[in-house]
């Protein structure tokens, strides 16, 4: 602190050091609640979905098709794989 023995000038150093505080603690709160956070990030990336499907729903509608067609060969594909094979 200051030399200065100005209780005008104390008041407000204490005020400002109380609202950067604050304002800290605001943060860390807002950093360790992963619940929140986690509900943030799921309705951004809804939002994003929403908002891709009204600009291109062909697009979109060819992406999410593409995907299942991908999902459904893995799935094949590792059945093939894992049943027994037949010895000669």
């Amino acid at each position: 602190m200051s030399g200065s023995g100005d209780p005008d000038a104390i008041k407000a150093g204490i005020e400002a050091t109380r609202a950067h505080l604050g304002r800290t603690v605001d943060e860390l709160s807002h950093r360790l609640d992963v619940p929140a956070r986690a509900r943030e990030r799921a309705y951004r990336a809804r939002d994003t979905a929403v908002e891709t499907y009204r600009e291109s729903p062909p697009a979109v509608l060819g992406a999410g098709l593409a995907l299942v067609a991908v999902v459904v060969g893995v799935v094949v594909w590792r059945g093939k794989r894992s049943s027994p094979r037949r010895q000669r």
